[in-house]
């Protein structure tokens, strides 16, 4: 495993990096910060990277009656900053409850009752933006194979079927799929992305045995040993599409219920930059960090910049 890992960041270490991250103006509005000045200020630090999200239950809240302000807003200030997007697509996308349909469609029914909805909800998003010189590639179904949220299906079918209508609409951008956790496993079947996605969280809450934070013990070059075999597999890039740098509190409790000090057991200005360190050090290019709207938040609600302050230095690094 070593011996991959090893080989994996020898041939990556010309490549430039890309630090970017993921954005939710539905979670920054749950936080009470305000969606377009967040991105706004994110972008101002030199983010040039950006995962958007196109949550159906927002854009289809009605059948037939799709709202693409928000997106259109989004990505026209990429555009203008200058940004690279990755736009997340399908039923499944990042922040819970992960699966977003709209109240007009009950995911428990046979998917033969829902999925045609799906499909023509996703046409209409793909056709809206592949054009768009801002986008660099899609996310299809964030961690699909994750039993996490409010999900019913996993069935590989349907998301081969997804995969195949997204190259099929649009061609020239490449397809991330993403894998389920921090363990072991590789894309070697059916559907078979353009990029496999890795995320890696690093502090967590551990509510099922211990009760306390758990720090997972995996050593940066595990990754590059993933993304290694994955290559040497398949021949498929990977990329980090979700770094861990924001709190993770204890089960049960909102991060707006939990004091600035329990939010810093599991992650604080310290442990961030630590964190991105170690995203450098999996030898993996593109790294998407995820909870920017977390450090806009501890800023402006919190008045603890200590995030933000550290997010600004990494990122005029970059630039």
């Amino acid at each position: 495993m070593y011996g991959v890992a090893v080989w994996y960041r020898h041939s990556q270490r010309e490549k430039p990096t890309t630090l970017g991250v993921s954005f939710i103006s539905d979670y920054a509005s749950y936080l009470g910060v305000d969606p377009h000045e967040t991105l706004h200020s994110l972008l101002h630090i030199g983010v040039r990277h950006v995962r958007f999200v196109s949550y159906w239950s927002d854009i289809e809240p009605t059948r037939g009656s799709y709202d693409f302000t928000e997106l259109d807003y989004e990505m026209a200030q990429a555009q203008a900053a200058g940004a690279k997007v990755t736009l997340a697509i399908g039923l499944r996308q990042p922040r819970w409850p992960e699966c977003h349909a709209p109240n007009w469609v009950d995911t428990t029914q046979p998917l033969s009752s829902w999925t045609p909805q799906l499909n023509s909800f996703m046409s209409t998003v793909i056709n809206r933006y592949k054009d768009s010189s801002a986008l660099e590639s899609y996310q299809l179904e964030n961690e699909f194979y994750n039993h996490f949220g409010t999900c019913t299906d996993f069935t590989r079918a349907r998301l081969d079927s997804e995969l195949q209508l997204t190259h099929r609409l649009d061609s020239k951008h490449p397809v991330i799929i993403s894998r389920s956790d921090n363990y072991k496993g590789f894309s070697i079947k059916k559907p078979l992305p353009d990029i496999v996605g890795i995320s890696v969280y690093r502090r967590v809450w551990d509510g099922t045995l211990t009760h306390r934070y758990l720090q997972y013990p995996f050593p940066s070059w595990y990754y590059a040993f993933l993304a290694g075999t994955q290559q040497i597999l398949t021949g498929k890039p990977s990329v980090l599409h979700e770094l861990q740098t924001e709190a993770w509190p204890p089960s049960g409790l909102d991060i707006k219920a939990t004091s600035l000090a329990e939010q810093n057991k599991s992650f604080d200005a310290h442990r961030m930059q630590a964190t991105i360190d170690f995203g450098k050090q999996t030898g993996l290019k593109t790294i998407d960090l995820w909870g920017a709207e977390y450090w806009y938040y501890r800023m402006q609600v919190l008045h603890d910049p200590s995030l933000w302050q550290t997010a600004e230095r990494n990122f005029e690094a970059r630039n």
